[in-house]
């Protein structure tokens, strides 16, 4: 299997794990009113449309407390959904479908969401050469989760944490003694692969960087006008990234001014969940 789908697997296995023990805990007090041993049938339904994520999410939740669980989807993982219906339904032990319900639909309603509000700003900027990236504003131990959901709603991943990249920042400029000697470092320490970012935050910062050798420079809170003079001062000598107060209202914008990626924290920081919801059907 593709080493791709092994690590979705782990983050999904980690994911579902312990979401459950916090939720469950010693036990279910409230299904143990419910027979053991019955069966039944549930409905999961989207009041919004928008795009659907989550669903190993959703399954493993369930499969975790009863193996023997049927789940019949209707879309997968990508998908644009519309209000008022149906994803799947599902069959099994009552009790588990009952213990399982919030932990599965927190899951998947986080990540739709997650997957929804990047194919917004997607689909704002088609026609541009500007890509729409996430950042390192997610959810505590959920990263890998929301960054998948991400690329679900036709967004890039930048780098998965500090570990995978470096991205020179206005403290680190502080601290190493300026953008040559924080470039110079960088390119040290880094292998050939190592991605290497540095922040700027005026023309003048901007030479000095290209002037450096940088090749991937963030433009941090520029306006319009001083985007669209980076993108000539840069020429191909650099890609540039727009970042800071791009909203929806203003990303087209953004995106016209030539910078070829665009990094958003609110497609995972400020999130609004999709309204689903799991109902039982009654027969």
């Amino acid at each position: 299997m593709p080493d791709a789908f092994h690590a979705l697997e782990e983050t999904v296995t980690r994911d579902v794990t312990r979401a459950l023990a916090e939720d469950v805990g010693t036990g279910d007090l409230t299904a143990h009113l419910v027979p053991a041993g019955a069966r039944a049938q549930a409905r999961l339904m989207t009041r919004q449309s928008g795009v659907l994520c989550g669903v190993e999410w959703f399954r493993r939740t369930f499969e975790e407390l009863d193996p023997d669980v049927e789940i019949f989807w209707h879309h997968e993982d990508g998908d644009d959904i519309v209000a008022n219906s149906s994803l799947c339904e599902l069959e099994g032990d009552a009790r588990a479908l009952l213990t399982a319900e919030r932990t599965a639909l927190n899951f998947v309603q986080l990540l739709s969401g997650v997957a929804t509000r990047t194919r917004q700003f997607v689909r704002a900027v088609e026609g541009t050469r500007a890509k729409i990236l996430d950042t390192r504003k997610t959810v505590p131990g959920l990263r890998m989760a929301q960054k998948y959901a991400v690329r679900c709603g036709g967004g890039v991943n930048y780098r998965l944490g500090l570990h995978d990249a470096i991205l020179i920042k206005e403290n680190h400029l502080a601290a190493a003694g300026g953008v040559k000697a924080a470039l110079e470092a960088a390119l040290r320490q880094g292998s050939s692969t190592t991605l290497v970012q540095i922040e700027v935050e005026s023309i003048d910062q901007l030479r000095e960087a290209l002037q450096a050798g940088a090749t991937l420079i963030l433009l941090d809170n520029f306006d319009l006008a001083a985007m669209r003079e980076a993108v000539k001062v840069a020429g191909d000598r650099a890609e540039l990234e727009a970042s800071g107060g791009i909203s929806l209202k203003n990303v087209r914008a953004v995106a016209e001014t030539g910078v070829q990626r665009i990094s958003i924290g609110t497609l995972t920081k400020d999130i609004e969940a999709l309204d689903l919801s799991m109902r039982f059907i009654h027969r």
